[in-house]
């Protein structure tokens, strides 16, 4: 029997039976749908990340306190002590890759204008910093050397900082405001930078020169963080090098000890966070399929109900001279057309949700045209597998039992 006969013979028990269909459908339709999205949405992530990061400088490098700790405990974090001045000095004099260098201190307090608050994070860095972290002055200037060496009560607000304690649009340069109870002036306003990747308000922040923070916040002398940058990409690499054994002379590290610091550049970095991005978007893909799975399941149980009702049929079409091959290809054939017609609607929900979802969520999504093709093929081998043994069990039918049927 021709395969275009077969095909309208199965559109034609189809029709027959439309919202069964419909139903079969679901879970391939929301399988698909839902490996679509999750696919969009991991590929967005991805890619939003890197954006992020590359803002930041491609040629920037990080180094931060490490610590391995006795019974094999390894701790990184700005609470450890290990990062001080003379670090900064002996890599601007041995690190000759290195471009602009600054170190960073940290603290969480409150910022306080008149009648006006803010909890809020001030940083201390060197002029250098924000050239590092390609940060902007929208008004007023940056704190100088000179600044730094007399540990200066001056600072840079950014837009969040702004608004909350200058709520009525007053012009902030100039103003004193609080932190804590250590008095600043204002002198720069930083350019909006938005929300980063990881959801936190980069305009939340007070910057100020870092001896003034060691000194009359924190009355410490170590750092949280050391920031660097590579005098250009490919650079990268000699950089962390010469870091790293400068580190070593400075910190009086011996042959065979492990370092105190940890020294990590954005390309690192950014293989980390794909890493991490790509075993998540696997992850929820994994869970999506499971739909599929039952909506494969949904058809073998439905082919096997529709093979039952129409055993009369069957035994009618073998004792005319159909034989079991073309019984076979009639069942998987609708088997396949329920299943791929699911997956057709299926990606478009898939894209559709994947359009909406960032003006609803503010979800980075991007359509990968590899996961409609592998939607489409699954959907395929879904209908030809579990529609197989249903099309199978129908062509094994006895004819003369299968008239006999009631």
């Amino acid at each position: 029997m021709k395969i275009s006969n077969l095909i309208r013979l199965a559109l034609l028990a189809l029709q027959r039976n439309k919202l069964r269909a419909l139903l079969t459908m679901l879970g391939i339709i929301i399988g698909v749908a839902s490996v679509i999205t999750m696919m969009s949405i991991g590929e967005g992530s991805k890619q939003s990340i890197n954006a992020s990061l590359s803002s930041m400088g491609s040629n920037m490098i990080t180094i931060m306190p490490y610590s391995n700790e006795p019974g094999g405990a390894r701790m990184m974090g700005s609470n450890l002590k290990t990062l001080t001045i003379a670090d900064v000095d002996a890599l601007k004099k041995n690190a000759p890759s290195i471009a602009g260098i600054s170190p960073l201190v940290s603290s969480s307090g409150q910022s306080i204008n008149g009648a006006n608050n803010w909890p809020t994070s001030m940083q201390g860095v060197s002029p250098e910093y924000l050239d590092i972290r390609k940060l902007i002055i929208k008004e007023g200037i940056v704190f100088s050397e000179q600044d730094i060496k007399t540990s200066a009560k001056v600072c840079l607000l950014g837009k969040t900082v702004v608004d909350n304690l200058f709520p009525n649009g007053e012009d902030p340069i100039g103003k004193i405001i609080r932190f804590g109870k250590i008095p600043f002036q204002v002198i720069g306003i930083l350019a909006t930078k938005g929300t980063s990747n990881f959801g936190q308000d980069q305009d939340d922040i007070i910057i100020a020169p870092y001896t003034t923070v060691q000194k009359r916040i924190l009355s410490s002398i170590y750092f949280n963080q050391i920031y660097a940058s590579a005098i250009a990409e490919d650079a990268s690499d000699a950089a962390v090098a010469e870091i790293t054994r400068t580190l070593k002379e400075t910190h009086r590290i011996r042959e065979g000890q492990e370092n105190d610091f940890q020294v990590r550049t954005q390309a690192e970095l950014m293989t980390m966070m794909n890493s991490t991005s790509s075993m998540m978007t696997a992850l929820l893909t994994a869970v999506a399929s499971i739909s599929l799975v039952i909506g494969g399941i949904g058809i073998m149980n439905i082919m096997y109900v529709s093979v039952t009702e129409r055993t009369r049929e069957i035994g009618l079409r073998m004792s005319i001279g159909a034989r079991g091959i073309d019984i076979l290809l009639q069942f998987l054939i609708e088997a396949v057309m329920i299943s791929v017609t699911g997956g057709v609607i299926g990606v478009l929900l898939g894209i559709s949700a994947s359009l909406i979802l960032p003006s609803i969520l503010n979800w980075p999504t991007v359509i990968s045209e590899f996961s409609i093709v592998i939607s489409f093929l699954v959907c395929a081998i879904t209908g030809i597998f579990f529609g197989y043994y249903p099309a199978l069990k129908a062509s094994n039918l006895d004819p003369i039992e299968a008239l006999r049927y009631e």
